[in-house]
């Protein structure tokens, strides 16, 4: 006995298992149904579909108190199962592509506040270098000289050039890891950006068809 010899019964029953142990999805049964007309016409029983609604819907299939909420119900409940399935899944997806928009959006934000961040420490470490440019600091030197004769000692003065210079390297210290931190962030943020934008069909079609241009440059050459 092959398997077309099997009744329909005993195909929509082994359909309905499978809906209901979650091996079978609705992607499976539109792919039954366009490999074969007879699983395709048993794909179309209520039974199966209202099984694969409460599963995958199952905070929509609950009964609502609201009158206008029952109602809308009421409406949806004369449709058949497959079209109930195919409305909530569509708000799905809307719903989803929205999030998406959102994690982008976010994400991109995050990003360019991170490189404002970054340009603000560069311009903060630009000032702070001047300070310490070879003439301040070799001024810094004719002062002490110019200042030996005074009644300040001269490991007085040396000593307080040494204090600014180490409060200097102690700025340059906490600058850069600061910098540092914020180039990580940057890193991590970038990286988000990238997932959030990450599309397997989109970028599967755009690869393809770059590929199909490269073929027909190498033909046309």
């Amino acid at each position: 006995m092959s398997a077309s010899d099997l009744p329909d019964e005993l195909w929509a029953r082994v359909l309905e298992l499978g809906a209901a142990s979650s091996t079978l999805g609705f992607r499976d049964l539109c792919c039954l149904a366009i490999a074969s007309r007879r699983l395709g016409r048993l794909s179309l029983h209520p039974p199966l579909w209202s099984t694969l609604l409460a599963r995958d819907f199952p905070s929509q299939s609950q009964p609502s108190s609201s009158s206008s909420t029952s109602t809308s119900q009421q409406q949806q409940q004369q449709l058949h199962p497959k079209s109930q399935y195919k409305t909530k899944f569509e708000r799905h997806k809307l719903r989803m592509a929205e999030a998406r928009r959102r994690a982008v959006f976010e994400a991109e934000a995050r990003v360019l506040a991170c490189r404002k961040r970054l340009a603000e420490l560069e311009e903060r470490a630009s000032v702070a270098l001047n300070v310490w440019q070879p003439q301040v600091v070799r001024g810094r030197q004719k002062q002490l000289v110019q200042q030996c004769n005074c009644t300040v000692p001269v490991d007085s003065r040396l000593s307080d050039l040494n204090m600014e210079l180490k409060v200097c390297k102690q700025q340059i210290a906490t600058y850069k890891n600061v910098y540092n931190k914020e180039k990580q962030k940057l890193n991590e943020y970038e990286e988000s950006l990238k997932r959030a934008k990450y599309h397997p069909l989109q970028d599967s079609n755009t690869g393809t068809i770059a590929k199909e241009l490269h073929v027909k440059r190498k033909k046309l050459k």
